[in-house]
């Protein structure tokens, strides 16, 4: 929150500078300087005014930085936590003994697929992936395919949960 403020505050004067610098030429242009300022006064404004367009410079390439790194650091959790979920699918899919087809088959209704995708996608009956649903759901011991998802996300929270005690001792 520290970090928004000063941005701001940079930003603030970075748009006084610019708006300084423009006013400056478009009074030259056009001729509407009314009373000359002494020139060590305006040698003053105008470094003043350099060093808060170089200060926003550099804060800018700061928090650009920073946001890189962030966006970095968001997506190895993610990868993460991809790597955790698929692993948690291929634990309970062996724990089950579902042959290579109805991994699939769970996998798309994992997803949250129809099952005349489902069929669409395989190249097969809707009957067929029917079976197969019907076997995952007896199998996993569960009703349907929220159900099915739910198992998972059960052990994700379980895992999370683990891991915040965990961090605590």
């Amino acid at each position: 929150m520290k970090d928004r403020y000063i941005i701001l505050t940079i930003l603030v004067v970075q748009a006084l500078c610019a708006f300084f610098f423009v006013s400056d030429i478009l009074s030259s242009l056009f001729g509407l300087r009314a009373e000359p300022v002494a020139w060590r006064v305006r040698e003053m404004i105008e470094i003043g005014a350099a060093v808060g367009l170089i200060l926003g410079v550099v804060t800018g390439a700061i928090a650009l930085n920073r946001s890189v790194s962030q966006k970095r650091q968001a997506e190895d959790k993610l990868r993460i936590a991809s790597t955790a979920f698929a692993e948690v699918i291929d634990e309970r899919f062996r724990g089950w003994s579902l042959t290579p087809a109805e991994r699939d088959v769970a996998l798309f209704l994992i997803k949250g697929m129809s099952i005349a995708d489902i069929a669409a996608l395989r190249e097969t009956s809707e009957g067929t992936v029917k079976a197969q649903t019907n076997a995952i759901y007896r199998k996993a011991s569960v009703g349907g395919s929220q159900q099915l998802l739910s198992l998972f996300i059960d052990d994700l929270m379980d895992d999370a949960a683990m891991a915040r005690v965990g961090s605590k001792t």
